[in-house]
C-alpha cells in the first residue's frame, strides 16, 4: 500500500465537481498550493501538478484554464524546468505568475534577463490596462515581488497591462489568445486586489462558474464512498482532530455501523482529552469508537530518547504495531479510511527543482504520522475523501456533516502529541507537568474569549532548569514556553501580538499551580524562519 507524497497523477475523480477545473502546474514555488486555494476560494475546483505533466494529461483533464506557478530558477539557465511547449496550442486561458510569466514570455518569442535590481517585497502597482485581469484592482495597489529577473523584450502579440518603479512589464497579456502573466503573486495577503485579479482571471476569463461548493462536496463524496465500500467494513485511526473527526462523521453519513474507529491513546494527550472525545463519538453521536490505552507501551519507546525525529520514528512504528494488532482483533476490514490533506503531503514531502540538474528532490521537513509509513502487508484498501482538501475546506466539510463547532474549530495538534513538545527526553514527570500547563493556557484563553483568535497556542517544556524564588525559597525548575501563533493554513505563520494581560495571568497561574516550574518565557519566532512547533 503506498501514499502519494508528491504531485499525484491526475485523476477522473469527482468527476462533476471536477469539470470546470483550473490547473497550476507547479515549478516549484513556495506559493503553488496558496494558488489553488485561492481559486477555490471562488468556488472552482483546482489542482496541482507538476510542470512535467504531459499534454496528453491535460487534455483529459480537459481544464478551463493553466496557471504556471512562480519558482526558484531562471529561466535561461541550463536546467532550468520547462512544461511542455504544446500548452499554447491548447486553445485555453494561460497566467503565468512570476517565473510563470517568464517562462510564458520566453517559449513565445521574448527575453528575459536578470534585472538591473531585482524586487523583492511590496511594490506599488502602475495599471496601464484597467480592464480585463486587472478589472477592480486599484490603481497604486500594492503587490508582492519576488524575482531578480525581468521581461526585457515581449512576444508578439503582447501588451502591457501594468508596471511598476522598478519592473516596466510588471503584468502584461495576449488578449487574443487569453495569455496573461504578472511579475508578482496576487496569491499572497500582502497583495492588495490580488484575489480580485484572480476571481477576474477565473470568471471572466476562464468562463468557469461556482460549482465547487461545500454541499456538492460531501454529496458527492458520500456518493463516491458508497460505490466503492459497497458492504464492506471500513477501519478509521481516529486521532480527535478536525481531519480525522470530520472524515469519522462524513462516512458514517455515508456507511454507518460499517465504520469503526480505533483511538488509540499513546498518553501524548492534552489533559481529558482522550475522556472527552470517546464520550462525544460513542454517547452523543452513537459512532463506533474502540478505545485502546496504550500509554504504557509508546512510553516505554521513547524512553531515553532525546532526537526528535528519532522520537517522531518510534511513535509512529509503535503507532503501526499497535493499529496492526488491534485491527486483526476487531476486523476483518476490507479499507482503511485516512484523512490524509495536501497540508500533509505538502510537508512530508515538500518538492524542489534542483538547479544543475533539473530534477525534482525531495526535501524532508518533519515526518508526519498519517502519511506514508504503514506497511505494506496491510491488506487494506484505502479511501481517502479528504486527500484534495485544504484546511479551511475541511472545517467548512465538517460544520456541513454536523461535527460540534469545539472540534470544527480546534486547534491543529501534532500526531506525536506532548512527545514533541517536551524538548529531549520524554517521561512521565514532564509529561504531568506539560498537560497542566497547557491545560491553563487553553483555559485561559477560552475565559477572556480569544480561542479563535490564534491559530495554535499551547506550552513547551524545555530540558533545562534555571534558578527561581518562590516563597523565599531558591527553586530549581523547569522553564516553559508559550508558543501562540497566527496563520491562514499553517504553512507560514506569525507569532501573535497576545495581550500582555493574557501572558500575565498564564504565566502567574502556571509558576503557581505547576509544580516544577519556576519560569515562563514567549516565543516570538515567525515560520519561517522557525516551525510552529518545536520539535
Amino acid at each position: 500500500m503506498t501514499l502519494q507524497t508528491e504531485h499525484p497523477t491526475p485523476t477522473p475523480g469527482m468527476a462533476e465537481l471536477n469539470r470546470q477545473m483550473l490547473v497550476i502546474l507547479d515549478f516549484g514555488s513556495q506559493y503553488s498550493e496558496l494558488i489553488a486555494r485561492r481559486i477555490r476560494e471562488t468556488e472552482v475546483y483546482s489542482e496541482v501538478l507538476s510542470f512535467r505533466t504531459s499534454i496528453e494529461q491535460l487534455k483529459q483533464l480537459n481544464p478551463k484554464g493553466i496557471i504556471l506557478s512562480g519558482g526558484p530558477n531562471s529561466v535561461y539557465a541550463e536546467y532550468a524546468p520547462h512544461c511542455d511547449p504544446e500548452i499554447w496550442n491548447l486553445g485555453i486561458p494561460i497566467l503565468g505568475v512570476c517565473y510563470g510569466m517568464q517562462l510564458m514570455v520566453q517559449q513565445l518569442g521574448g527575453r528575459v534577463e536578470q534585472a538591473d535590481r531585482g524586487e523583492y517585497g511590496k511594490a506599488s502597482l502602475h495599471i496601464d490596462d484597467p480592464t480585463d485581469l486587472l478589472t477592480n484592482v486599484n490603481n497604486g495597489a500594492t503587490m508582492w515581488m519576488s524575482h531578480g529577473d525581468s521581461v526585457t523584450h515581449l512576444p508578439e502579440g503582447f501588451e502591457v497591462l501594468a508596471h511598476t518603479d522598478n519592473t516596466p512589464s510588471a503584468a502584461i497579456a495576449h488578449p487574443e489568445r487569453r495569455f496573461y502573466g504578472v511579475q508578482f503573486h496576487p496569491e499572497v495577503v500582502h497583495s492588495d486586489g490580488g484575489q480580485a485579479l484572480i476571481r477576474n482571471f477565473v470568471y471572466h476569463i476562464c468562463n468557469c462558474e461556482p460549482t465547487w461548493t461545500t454541499e456538492a462536496f460531501v454529496e458527492e463524496a458520500i456518493r463516491e464512498v458508497k460505490a466503492r465500500v459497497g458492504e464492506k467494513r471500513v477501519l478509521l485511526a481516529l486521532s480527535g482532530g478536525v481531519d480525522s473527526s470530520t472524515l469519522a462523521f462524513l462516512l458514517h453519513k455515508a456507511i454507518g455501523d460499517q465504520l469503526t474507529c480505533m483511538f488509540i491513546d499513546q498518553g501524548f494527550m492534552r489533559k481529558k482529552e482522550p475522556e472527552r472525545l470517546v464520550d462525544l463519538f460513542r454517547d452523543k453521536f452513537h459512532i463506533d469508537v474502540e478505545y485502546i490505552n496504550a500509554r504504557d507501551r509508546f512510553l516505554a519507546r521513547v524512553e531515553g530518547i532525546t532526537d526528535p525525529e528519532e522520537k517522531r520514528k518510534r511513535i509512529g512504528h509503535e503507532f503501526i504495531r499497535v493499529f496492526e494488532e488491534e485491527s486483526r482483533r476487531l476486523g476483518p476490514f476490507d479499507y482503511l479510511a485516512q484523512g490524509t490533506l495536501y497540508p500533509d503531503v505538502i510537508e512530508s514531502a515538500d518538492t524542489n527543482i534542483d538547479p544543475k540538474t533539473g530534477e525534482r528532490v525531495a526535501v524532508k521537513i518533519k515526518s508526519h504520522h498519517n502519511v506514508g509509513g504503514l506497511p505494506k502487508d496491510l491488506q487494506f484498501k484505502l479511501v481517502e475523501p479528504l486527500r484534495k482538501l485544504f484546511k479551511d475546506e475541511v472545517r467548512k466539510v465538517g460544520r456541513s456533516v454536523g461535527l460540534p463547532e469545539e472540534i470544527v474549530r480546534r486547534h491543529p495538534f501534532p500526531g506525536p502529541g506532548l512527545a514533541i513538545r517536551i524538548l529531549g527526553e520524554v517521561t512521565a514527570e514532564k509529561l504531568n507537568i506539560l498537560r497542566d500547563a497547557d491545560y491553563i493556557v487553553r483555559e485561559e484563553i477560552r475565559i477572556q474569549g480569544l480561542y479563535h483568535d490564534f491559530w495554535q497556542a499551547f506550552a513547551v517544556l524545555l530540558p533545562v532548569r534555571s534558578v527561581g524564588v518562590m516563597g523565599d525559597q531558591r527553586t530549581y525548575a523547569y522553564p516553559i514556553v508559550l508558543r501562540l501563533v497566527s496563520s491562514e493554513d499553517g504553512m507560514t505563520a506569525d507569532w501573535s501580538r497576545a495581550p500582555y494581560e493574557l501572558l500575565e495571568t498564564i504565566s502567574n497561574r502556571i509558576v503557581n499551580e505547576v509544580e516544577g516550574v519556576n519560569r515562563v518565557v514567549y516565543d516570538i519566532t515567525s515560520k519561517p524562519p522557525g516551525t510552529i512547533e518545536w520539535e
